[in-house]
């Protein structure tokens, strides 16, 4: 991306060739991968001053995602809202995706009203990507009510076949929101089996105190094991639900896959997350002595084996 926008600039200073709306787009995607609103405000005055790229779709995406992707909402705001009569499904979604990565799950729930509006208008459906995003709304603010709505939209036009990112963002919304029968319920009737819906589901059952129903979901997700190998994020989950409930045995046969897989050397929140185990399960020198081993030591895992002895 820094590349990129040392090749523009060096575009600029000659100023053989103009840029054009595709230049604009990809210099302004640079600023946005780079957090470098500085740069990309640069370039918003060149679109304003020159009137080059303000009647392109591309760039006018870029510009809101630039904003809002740095945080600079009012200003996203402010563009896309000149911006509403262009009806584009990218834009809405860059909106929304703006407002639910800063934490402002209430208004981007509030635009997607809005948009229903926009889109019954003009005879048209959010995409996956939208209702994707606003699942991800109704987790943070734990708006079941709403996720029911979308899930039934989803269920409506056959959306679960053909998706499977939308079907671990219904998942991720029914876990998150507690109504674990509901996630599990939804992840069988999923055609593909995904490592993150999988996740989603297993930290749902940790997260709401039910650790044996998460043990025994990873067991059903090892019958899908050449689909859904078991990840980082699954293995810490598992961990959790086994130093929760004492359940050693579990514990170890996970520290085996890590060993064997050699994921501790990379890793240092799954290295914690096996001290915190068997340290949970009063096995304190088993804690201590993976501690000796992990390759990258914090304060969180000393504070783990601390805990134990303590």
């Amino acid at each position: 991306s820094a590349s990129a926008l040392n090749l523009f600039d060096r575009m600029n200073r000659e100023a053989i060739i103009l840029p054009d709306n595709v230049t604009l787009s990809c210099a302004l995607k640079a600023c946005s991968m780079l957090r470098d609103v500085d740069r990309g405000m640069k370039i918003h005055r060149h679109i304003i001053i020159t009137d080059c790229g303000n009647s392109h779709d591309y760039v006018a995406n870029a510009l809101v995602d630039m904003y809002a992707k740095h945080g600079s909402l009012e200003e996203a705001k402010h563009i896309f809202f000149k911006l509403l009569g262009r009806n584009s499904s990218v834009l809405w979604n860059t909106m929304i995706s703006g407002f639910i990565l800063h934490g402002h799950s209430c208004s981007a729930l509030d635009l997607f009203v809005k948009m229903q509006d926009e889109v019954d208008e003009q005879g048209r459906v959010p995409t996956t990507t939208t209702l994707s995003c606003i699942l991800k709304a109704c987790s943070g603010m734990k708006a079941i009510e709403k996720g029911i709505q979308i899930h039934h939209e989803i269920v409506s036009r056959k959306l679960l076949a053909k998706d499977v990112v939308l079907g671990t963002a219904l998942v991720d919304m029914y876990a998150k929101c507690g109504v674990m029968a509901k996630a599990q319920e939804v992840i069988e009737e999923l055609h593909v089996h995904d490592v993150v819906a999988w996740n989603a589901l297993i930290a749902g059952y940790v997260q709401h105190g039910q650790c044996h129903e998460a043990l025994s979901i990873f067991e059903q997700m090892q019958k899908f094991h050449e689909q859904c190998l078991p990840n980082v994020i699954t293995f810490v989950c598992i961990l959790m639900a086994c130093g929760n409930i004492g359940a050693i045995e579990n514990g170890k046969q996970i520290h085996d896959e890590i060993v064997s897989r050699k994921l501790l050397d990379t890793d240092i929140i799954l290295g914690t997350a096996l001290v915190d185990m068997y340290a949970k399960c009063g096995a304190i020198v088993k804690a201590h002595e993976v501690l000796d081993i992990l390759p990258i030591r914090n304060v969180v895992s000393w504070n783990a084996l601390i805990s134990g002895y303590a």
